[in-house]
């Protein structure tokens, strides 16, 4: 440490103020990372000192101060800062402190708060990417998913191309919107935002008071994208169908079950934090009763490969009654792939049947 910093007179250093405190602590002795706060009792031309009252003194220079060279500029001695304990003691017996770290401790902090509190803040949009938009706030990045902006902003692009959403969430860009924070991610240095989880707590009492769940409702398409179908009801409030809800077979393509305009009923099955859920397959038949009529496990049956993933191959026994026939059945993904092929059929045998889960598991051949 330079001579500019040793000697500083001790009467700068030593005096103890009854003011000085531990943030979040009782204990005397500091900790690294602890945030503390104190008055400061010497600036020098590379170096700021703080009265941290029987924890010592705590000093803010190198690479800390120059970093925070800019707040320092503002501070004067007898003002009280609070400033991040990046090493306890050093080797002149100083608490090595940072106003950068402190900052960015209490931010992060903050943010928490906010999730907490479902606090509603009227930010500026940055910029946008095909994923969503970038925010900014309190110096900390921010991005909201396109999927959680509300129906007046989400982009409504019909055969879900990338670079068409992208032109249409740039031009939300410099628009100011309300959003709440759903999610911090320190590691990272990014905050998660949604515009959906900003609306009035009133105007979310007044939908949820419309309606019951069970109602059937009917309403018009006002958007289709991959995760499901937006329906606008007949009072102007919007509900969406999820992806799952739309039909009891498998659903690959939403596009193929509606479009923007088409005239649809629906039934409510969740109404939560002022949204409503809809259902569109909850109006048909459900094919899994008459299923555990004619099922049971043990039995043979036929079935059509509909679908690969991760767990396996999915089999359709009839119209929206299908089942899983588990990976390890073959030994690994590409022996499944070479016995089974998508569109044929094949003989199976079913290892659990439960129609009230709706759930099946196969095994390939006849075995049991």
């Amino acid at each position: 440490m330079s001579d500019e910093i040793t000697n500083i007179p001790t009467e700068k250093v030593a005096k103890v103020s009854a003011e000085s405190t531990i943030v979040g602590a009782d204990a005397v002795l500091v900790k690294q990372d602890d945030i503390v706060e104190g008055a400061v009792v010497a600036i020098e031309k590379a170096a700021l000192y703080v009265d941290l009252g029987l924890s010592g003194t705590g000093i803010i220079y190198g690479i800390e101060f120059m970093n925070a060279r800019d707040v320092i500029k503002r501070i004067n001695i007898g003002d009280t800062i609070s400033a991040k304990v990046i090493l306890r003691e050093n080797p002149e017996g100083y608490v090595e402190l940072s106003l950068k770290e402190a900052r960015q401790a209490l931010m992060w902090s903050d943010a928490e708060a906010a999730i907490k509190d479902k606090r509603v803040m009227d930010l500026v949009i940055k910029d946008a990417n095909k994923g969503g938009l970038m925010l900014d706030w309190q110096g900390l990045a921010g991005f909201l998913p396109a999927s959680q902006l509300k129906e007046e902003n989400y982009p409504r692009v019909e055969d879900g191309d990338k670079d068409k959403i992208l032109r249409e969430l740039k031009k939300l860009i410099g628009k100011r919107i309300s959003v709440s924070i759903i999610n911090a991610l320190p590691k990272e240095g990014k905050l998660i935002f949604s515009e959906k989880e900003s609306g009035s707590k009133e105007g979310k009492e007044i939908v949820a008071g419309n309606f019951i769940v069970g109602d059937e409702v009917g309403g018009t398409v006002t958007g289709v994208v991959e995760f499901g179908i937006f329906i606008k009801l007949d009072d102007g409030v919007e509900g969406l169908v999820h992806k799952s809800e739309i039909d009891w077979g498998l659903v690959e393509d939403t596009k193929a079950y509606a479009r923007v305009g088409d005239k649809v009923k629906a039934k409510i099955i969740e109404i939560k934090d002022g949204k409503i859920s809809l259902s569109i397959k909850a109006l048909k038949a459900n094919p899994w009763k008459e299923a555990a009529k004619k099922y049971k496990k043990g039995d043979g049956v036929e079935g059509v490969v509909i679908k690969f993933n991760k767990h396996g191959a999915l089999v359709s026994i009839e119209e929206g009654v299908a089942g899983l026939v588990h990976v390890s059945d073959f030994g690994d993904e590409e022996k499944l792939r070479t016995a089974l092929s998508l569109g044929k059929r094949y003989t199976f045998s079913i290892t659990l049947f439960d129609a009230n889960e709706e759930r099946m598991t196969l095994s390939y051949g006849d075995k049991k």
